[in-house]
């Protein structure tokens, strides 16, 4: 880890006067990188070459005010230094915290798109391209995000973006429309542990997200909603959860709504090995069943994944039948990934 360090300015050729509380705080540099072998079988056996690599690098500013709030900065730049994205996070104690952020999937009901336990990924993310349509709310654009302090280990989160499908936005500029409206997201996440440490590792969670309809992609209000539970119990980890989307489209030929439901089991040899199966079933609906037919994607993935320092080793046996809800042959996919792993 590479670490800089600003440091605050006490005099300037012995005329100005010392500036008080000059800490602008600390910036570090984190980075790491993914090198892959993938083999695919099925309808996507073509595989052409099998070796992937990508490389991310994270920036991370922070400081503290005077009365005692902190703030930080986390710039990400991902695959070939491509920039990703940037997030504020302002911690205000006993006030709660609140986030600016464009577009990192971390808050509002994005951050709980799937939160099955795993070795390595989801189901969804292993080189097979399926598709799938996850909740997303206002997590992939521009948001404003506050966060309750804990209470009881739950916390309450309230997100808003003032322009939803709009591109992100540089210091003193506006985006334009983005031809989705404004939404508005808001999750629960609790645990009801009751001072038991049988209960210690439950959590429960459940959000929803609404994009007000503007007229211009669709006549009706977005609606999207989610809910699960984890649970933690030694070296086991458990989870089940679902999610829909109601898309607000009105065309006959339109996509009506999605729904999935998943669940995932992980376990944890010892510190270092770890091994996990999880499942994934996602159903797209239209408008007009009459003449669509209702689409049904599944998918299965099991997975191994070992840690040694900084370096991880992890493998992903991965199935999924209707990939991009279709249901010709060559939609019908398998792939198997070896993955290595190296953190600095």
């Amino acid at each position: 880890m590479n670490k800089l360090t600003k440091v605050g300015l006490s005099a300037l050729c012995g005329s100005l006067a010392t500036i008080s509380s000059a800490n602008a705080g600390e910036m570090t540099v984190t980075g790491g990188v993914d090198m892959s072998w993938v083999s695919l079988g099925g309808g996507s056996s073509t595989t052409g070459n099998p070796i992937g690599m990508g490389s991310n690098l994270t920036f991370k500013g922070s400081g503290e005010l005077d009365n005692g709030w902190t703030f930080g900065l986390t710039v990400a730049m991902l695959n070939s230094d491509a920039y990703s994205s940037t997030a504020v996070n302002i911690d205000m104690g006993a006030l709660g915290a609140l986030n600016i952020n464009q577009g990192d999937s971390g808050n509002g009901i994005d951050a709980l798109d799937d939160k099955m336990p795993t070795a390595w990924e989801e189901p969804w993310g292993n080189a097979l391209g399926t598709g799938v349509q996850l909740v997303r709310g206002v997590g992939a654009n521009s948001n404003v995000q506050y966060t309750t302090p804990k209470v009881l280990g739950s916390f309450i989160t309230v997100a808003h973006a003032p322009e939803m499908g709009s591109a992100d936005v540089n210091d003193k500029g506006s985006s334009g429309l983005g031809g989705s409206g404004s939404g508005y997201d808001a999750t629960i996440n609790v645990n009801p542990s009751l001072g038991t440490e049988i209960l210690s590792g439950l959590n429960l969670y459940v959000g929803g997200h609404t994009t007000g309809a503007n007229g211009e992609n669709f006549i009706n209000d977005r609606y999207e909603g989610v809910g699960g539970v984890t649970y933690d119990i030694g070296p086991i980890s458990l989870g089940y959860a679902t999610s829909g989307i109601s898309t607000g489209k009105v065309a006959a030929s339109a996509v009506d709504y999605y729904k999935n439901h998943m669940y995932g089991v992980a376990f944890n040899v010892n510190d270092d090995l770890s091994i996990s199966y999880g499942f994934h079933e996602s159903q797209q609906g239209f408008v007009n069943m009459t003449d669509t037919e209702t689409m049904k994607m599944e998918m299965v993935s099991w997975q191994i994944a070992y840690t040694m320092g900084g370096a991880s080793i992890r493998y992903a046996m991965t199935d999924v039948d209707n990939a991009a809800y279709q249901t010709a042959a060559e939609y019908d996919k398998e792939a198997n990934v070896l993955s290595v792993s190296l953190a600095f």
